[in-house]
């Protein structure tokens, strides 16, 4: 099972989002003109690269528009769009990279019997994403009306559910959360848990040893 992997079925709440084929095709439009405006001379594909598009392209089709809910497996990927598994996984990553993507990962029970948790790794649910700095690129088209009521009531409700969600977490699952599974991430959850170590380790000290120490 791949590290910090969460249950599926019970993290996805805070994490995917309601949305719409409008917002999607902003996404989508604003990749394909992000990777030709970033494209450097001389080069045939830019930052992105065209299978990282077609992954978009082909997410913008799955995506459920009521729930947010977007978890194709790897293989699901590559029979749909015939490419290889390294080429999707690297399209997932840049996609990433540059803000258009996010994703969990997620295990689930295999219903074994045994010692120990029995789980196995399931896909991933994934998020799309519009980044700052590809709105740019969108000119007119970006300039979106106000949402309705019920959206804006249904975006208070997401953000609470967000922020009970983050006040559940121990610290080094929240730097994850806010921060991401990335190296800073990781660094900062290897912190997390190591200030958690030594404050239990304070806590179990022995009471003959602190009133011996009161003594000295």
């Amino acid at each position: 099972m791949r590290r910090h992997s969460s249950a599926a079925g019970r993290c996805e709440g805070v994490f995917w989002r309601r949305t719409n084929r409008q917002e999607v095709r902003t996404i989508l439009l604003a990749a394909k003109r992000y990777e030709l405006a970033q494209r450097q001379p001389g080069e045939r594909s830019g930052p992105l690269g065209s299978v990282a598009i077609e992954v978009l392209e082909l997410f913008a089709n799955l995506v459920d528009f009521r729930t947010g809910r977007l978890d194709p497996a790897i293989d699901t990927l590559m029979s749909k769009l015939r490419r290889s598994r390294d080429a999707i996984v690297r399209a997932l990553k840049n996609l990433r990279a540059h803000g258009f993507l996010d994703w969990l990962r997620r295990y689930v029970p295999t219903g074994n019997e045994g010692r120990g948790p029995q789980v196995q790794q399931t896909s991933n649910a994934y998020r799309l994403s519009l980044p700052a700095r590809a709105k740019q690129f969108l000119g007119r088209f970006g300039m979106t009306p106000p949402p309705p009521d019920d959206h804006v009531q249904a975006e208070a409700e997401r953000q609470a559910e967000t922020e009970a969600h983050r006040a559940s977490l121990p610290l080094d699952e929240l730097a994850l959360f806010d921060v991401g599974d990335n190296p800073l991430g990781q660094a900062l959850a290897r912190l997390a848990r190591s200030m958690k170590q030594r404050e239990s380790a304070k806590q179990t000290e022995s009471p003959s040893s602190s009133i011996k120490d009161r003594k000295t």
